[in-house]
């Protein structure tokens, strides 16, 4: 029989295994110093439970040594583009093709280089590695000599600072960028190791003559040979953990029809486990599953959000989720519209002047499409059916004058999906 000490010990122990667990999801690179330090102490305690559970549910491997924690993922789905990285400040542009081209110049060189680097040297070597045939061919030229391409290098400064690769030793950024000075940094080169997380490198793939992104993308995520029934049962359970634990919502019309059928059986399962260990509740339905997490501090898209882009987003939301069919831009653009009429006293100036409605949309649909409530297709912005909570109903008038004589109380009753 277990004692009240022993149950208070487990009890302890599963907490901080799942606070190891979320700790991961949300920085899967984590490191001894900086602001993450309690965490990563959790994750290189419970590190050997933590590696075998990833290992034979998602098919994830971990490495933890004294500098670091690496949580090497493979996302469920290759193609979705709704997380972008982003530079390491508040409300963050998302990254452009040139961006992410000069994130891998730059890892390159450091790759190559001393244990300290200077921007403008960065940018020097940058240059030189642009200079390759095969870019240029693809349209990518650097000179770095026009402010917006050095405002670019110093997004992937800022983005490698966040992560650990480099450390700021003096100066910054903005003196580069404006032409006033320079910076210097420090190479992580433990963290710049740890960085990459396919199954094969790069370069073999090239070797092997692979054309295309999507193809190039596929054989450095390939698994091993599929070739008994074991191997791809598992295959398809790593899949949708994966899914599961990064994904807003699984839905069913995005499954193939082995991943479905063995969903179905293993429904159960899978979702226990997956809330053990992170401490997520799964909310089945119809359409889909969707792992919610209690704590709503597991993810990196909010809804809903404060200020004027969260209220404008919630406000289209309700609009797509009363709409039976894709919406066009145009008409998101024109409700934008109204609803300034309405609720323009409560908005920043800049989001009520004339012509901002394009990029205000933008905004609200590429979060809603983040949090799987809807999708861009040729016709439009078309809801998806987690979008329905968001749906507001006829207004209700309830006579209240039992507790408050002559007063009524009116509410928007909320449709659920």
């Amino acid at each position: 029989m277990s004692t009240p000490l022993t149950e208070v010990l487990e009890g302890r122990h599963t907490a901080d295994l799942q606070r190891a667990a979320r700790a991961l999801l949300k920085e899967p690179l984590l490191l001894a110093h900086g602001p993450h330090t309690d965490e990563f102490r959790l994750v290189r305690r419970h590190a050997t439970e933590l590696r075998d559970w990833f290992d034979r549910n998602a098919g994830w491997s971990l490495q933890v040594d004294a500098g670091t924690a690496r949580l090497r993922k493979a996302p469920g789905a290759l193609t979705d583009p709704t997380h972008p990285a982003r530079e390491a400040t508040r409300a963050a542009a998302p990254f452009t093709r040139r961006r992410y081209v000069l994130l891998c110049l730059a890892l390159a060189a450091l790759e190559r280089g001393e244990a300290q680097i200077a921007l403008g040297r960065l940018a020097e070597q940058v240059v030189l590695d642009a200079a390759d045939p095969h870019l240029a061919a693809s349209g990518i030229v650097f000179t770095l000599e026009r402010r917006d391409e050095r405002l670019d290098l110093a997004a992937v400064v800022r983005l490698l600072l966040g992560l650990g690769v480099l450390r700021r030793v003096a100066g910054d950024e903005e003196a580069y960028v404006s032409g006033a000075g320079d910076a210097l940094y420090d190479v992580e080169r433990r963290v710049l190791a740890g960085l990459l997380a396919t199954r094969v490198g790069p370069s073999i793939v090239q070797a092997d003559g692979v054309d295309g992104f999507e193809e190039r993308l596929a054989q450095l995520t390939a698994e091993t040979a599929l070739d008994s029934d074991e191997l791809r049962f598992r295959a398809i359970r790593h899949r949708l953990t994966r899914r599961l634990l990064d994904d807003p919502v699984l839905y069913y019309d995005e499954l193939t029809d082995a991943e479905l059928s063995y969903l179905t059986r293993q429904r159960g399962f899978l979702t226990a486990r997956i809330s053990e260990l992170t401490g997520l509740v799964a909310e089945v339905r119809t359409e889909g599953i969707a792992m919610v997490d209690p704590y709503d501090d597991l993810t990196d898209v909010r809804m809903p959000e404060q200020g004027t882009h969260g209220h404008i987003t919630l406000l289209l939301a309700e609009h797509l989720a009363d709409a039976t069919g894709p919406v066009a831009t145009a008409d998101l653009q024109r409700r934008i519209r109204e609803l300034a009429t309405e609720h323009g006293g409560f908005w920043s100036k800049t989001a009520k002047q004339p012509g901002a409605e394009p990029e205000l949309v933008e905004q609200a649909v590429a979060k809603l499409a983040a949090l799987g409530l809807a999708t861009r297709t040729p016709r439009g912005v078309e809801p998806r059916p987690a979008l329905a909570r968001y749906a507001v109903g006829e207004i209700v008038v309830r006579d209240s004058a039992v507790r408050d004589p002559g007063a009524a109380a009116t509410t928007r009753k909320a449709k659920h999906s």
